[in-house]
């Protein structure tokens, strides 16, 4: 691709980390210092320290029967802003907005997500010419 080679812009080292947020841990071989095991390549996790070029991040790992909360420290080269819960802090954004505009009318609202559940029936009506009867052919045995 063109102006990927080299190193990373100055917008990398721009963005802004605060402790709670979601990062994702996207390995760029153009910088080695702070740079994370393989394995942590693609995973995200919750920021726990802020240093001056690096961060601490949380990240979940499963050792054998059991969820081990691993504490890393990454360079930020290595690393960008999660989306994955930015869907869910939408809903608490418009739920509290339906909220407040229902407290206002005197009203009161439930804002949890309902299952979808069964679909409506449906009655199939038809002829007797148009249903046919499928049944297999008897096996006729052929030696020749």
């Amino acid at each position: 691709k063109y102006r990927t080679k080299g190193m990373p812009g100055t917008s990398r080292y721009m963005a802004t980390f605060k402790r709670g947020d979601y990062v994702d841990i996207v390995v760029d071989s153009s910088v080695q210092s702070g740079m994370p095991f393989s394995f942590y390549h693609g995973r995200s996790g919750v920021v726990f320290n802020v240093n001056r070029n690096a961060l601490g991040v949380e990240v979940t790992k499963v050792v054998g029967n059991r969820q081990l909360r691993k504490r890393i420290h990454v360079n930020i080269a290595h690393l960008r802003k999660s989306r994955c819960n930015e869907s869910f802090l939408k809903r608490v954004k418009e739920n509290d907005q339906k909220k407040r505009d229902a407290k206002l009318q005197g009203q009161t609202i439930t804002v949890k997500r309902q299952p979808e559940g069964p679909k409506d029936m449906k009655i199939v009506e038809s002829t007797g010419e148009d249903v046919e009867v499928l049944a297999p052919l008897p096996f006729i045995e052929n030696y020749f």
